[in-house]
């Protein structure tokens, strides 16, 4: 073999080698962001009332930028612990059914007559004992004694208000558990019951409110791996769902601050560097969430921080970019609906207001 083809066969090579190379740099400058680092996941968090304690939330500074404005960010707190928060009937959102006993009674007998389920068609139903030694209401345990017993009934939740049938179906339940105890139930009549919880859904339907922004990518699409990454530096967690990243309470027990959600089909892609996301929704449960964990701040900060790294734009659910000024004017009449909700003893964030808003 001639020098000449030596050469020209080398040339060649390095010719091809640069087409690959270049293709296989095009095609990853094509394709969506991706993470630099993947960094450790931690594990999947999506708290609700009565599941284990939550580590971290938000607390929010204030950053200065380049051209002087002052610009909220989200910082991770200090983990804390907090009271666990326990459901209790209560009389804004329950129909109550005394039951009444002739003499205190062991918690043995009463855990194995408590019902199966502790619903009513699509409503939750508790029933509480008086603790004969401590005279605190509490979910019947074994081991105590008690000397009176209340159960109820919620009124109303997301579904709809409580109904006849389901009303029924509670009294025949209580009524099973009170003869099983050889206590005298005394029933709320089911026509007022059904009326009271009408009027309470129909203010829970103009009262309730979740707040969303969307964040869509303004040139490449991401890759989940790119989301993850930018919501964890701003203390985002995975939910349990696929395409759902919380920013947990540092309330015990309590539903997250806020959430990020995206295509969930992304999350469950083979590989989800590959899969391209250019749209991901921002939002919080206003009537679940308590307003001292300042939540709407944590809102539009998170937002305005995650579109400046993601390379975003902030828009409503119709597209149309969302100002300084729609975030204030958002903020008023949000604070509208706080006073309104405490009017009615339903404060947002309280246990009435998790168990009606869920």
């Amino acid at each position: 073999m001639s020098t000449l083809t030596i050469a020209l066969a080398s040339l060649g090579g390095l010719v091809l080698a640069g087409v690959i190379a270049h293709g296989a740099w095009s095609a990853r400058k094509a394709g969506p962001k991706r993470a630099l680092i993947m960094e450790p996941r931690p594990e999947p968090r999506d708290p609700v009332m009565g599941d284990e304690a939550v580590d971290a939330s938000t607390d929010h500074a204030i950053s200065i930028d380049g051209d002087g404005a002052e610009r909220p960010q989200p910082r991770v707190l200090e983990r804390r612990q907090n009271k666990r928060l326990v459901n209790r009937l209560d009389a804004l959102i329950d129909a109550i059914a005394p039951l009444t006993v002739e003499a205190p009674i062991s918690g043995d007998m009463v855990v194995a007559h408590l019902p199966t389920t502790r619903r009513a068609g699509g409503k939750p139903f508790l029933i509480e004992g008086l603790n004969a030694e401590t005279g605190e209401w509490e979910t019947p345990a074994s081991g105590q004694r008690y000397g009176e017993f209340q159960s109820g009934v919620q009124l109303a939740n997301r579904t709809g208000a409580l109904n006849e049938i389901e009303y029924s179906e509670f009294v025949q339940k209580v009524q099973a558990f009170a003869d099983g105890i050889n206590a005298m139930a005394d029933f709320p009549d089911m026509l007022e019951a059904v009326a009271t919880a009408r009027e309470l859904d129909a203010f829970a339907g103009d009262h309730d409110a979740q707040l969303a922004v969307h964040l869509q990518a303004r040139s490449a699409a991401w890759s989940v791996g790119y989301i993850q990454q930018h919501a964890g530096r701003h203390g985002f967690v995975p939910g349990v769902v696929p395409g759902r990243l919380v920013l947990p309470s540092v309330e015990e027990g309590a539903p997250p601050v806020l959430t990020l959600t995206f295509d969930s089909q992304a999350a469950l892609a083979d590989d989800p560097n590959r899969a391209a996301v250019r749209d991901v929704t921002l939002s919080f449960d206003v009537p679940q969430t308590d307003p001292k964990a300042e939540p709407f701040v944590a809102w539009q900060a998170s937002a305005q921080a995650l579109s400046l790294g993601m390379d975003a734009s902030i828009v409503d659910d119709n597209g149309q970019p969302l100002s300084p000024e729609g975030f204030a004017s958002i903020g008023r009449e949000l604070g509208q609906l706080y006073e309104q909700l405490a009017a009615r003893d339903i404060a947002a964030g309280s246990a009435a207001a998790r168990r009606l808003f869920s």
